[in-house]
């Protein structure tokens, strides 16, 4: 995937029975397709712009978390180099300011992940339900009776023809018709790039680990 692999990809599932259903209350000809719903939400020109458009949001959070993650490497460095030469009430003074920055980084963390993951979800949906509308006018249009989504593990689908697979048409389908007027001159931007430290707000819906002393 591109930049959109940072997302937590996880509703697209919720999605398609209902458009499924939709279609066997017709008259369906006897053609299927497969797709996948992560991919074309990833990689469609929206869900681009959502990933660049989160971590954009979220830079200031990822450098504040960067940096109180090297603070307490600091100190956890500190007491392991001076443990033995530390009086017992400077390595105790010590241990309870890491005891205590941990905890707080802790917090930090997880609200930072979980507003990451909210904003990631609420992107998807938005996406997913415009993308649904373009698959069900693509599949009346081109006579399919079903169209499987095969991007969760859990699909019950063992074998799949790749000619059945309508994913990249899809994709371009999608962004034709969610295209915006472009400024004259103006350059595509580029993909994002993932999260540089460890333990910062962490792609793909997972919290990212948390520092211990």
């Amino acid at each position: 995937m591109t930049a959109m692999r940072y997302f937590a990809l996880v509703t697209a599932l919720g999605i398609l029975p209902v458009f499924s259903a939709g279609l066997r209350a017709q008259s369906a000809p006897q053609k299927v397709a497969i797709i996948d719903i992560q991919r074309a939400i990833a990689q469609s020109s929206d869900g681009q712009q959502a990933a660049r458009d989160i971590q954009t949001r979220f830079g200031p959070k990822r450098a504040e978390l960067e940096k109180q993650q090297q603070e307490l490497t600091a100190l956890q460095d500190q007491l392991r180099t001076q443990q033995t030469t530390l009086s017992d009430d400077a390595r105790n003074r010590l241990l309870r300011t890491i005891d205590d920055k941990t905890r707080a980084f802790n917090r930090s963390n997880e609200d930072a992940t979980g507003a990451w993951q909210q904003a990631e979800q609420d992107a998807i949906n938005e996406i997913g339900r415009k993308m649904i509308g373009v698959v069900s006018d693509y599949s009346r249009k081109s006579g399919f009776g079903l169209v499987v989504d095969v991007s969760s593990p859990q699909t019950p689908v063992l074998y799949a023809d790749e000619a059945l697979n309508i994913t990249d048409q899809i994709i371009q389908l999608y962004n034709q018709t969610t295209a915006k007027p472009a400024a004259s001159g103006s350059a595509p931007a580029a993909p994002a790039t993932p999260p540089a430290a460890t333990g910062t707000p962490a792609p793909t819906g997972s919290a990212p680990p948390a520092a211990t002393p």
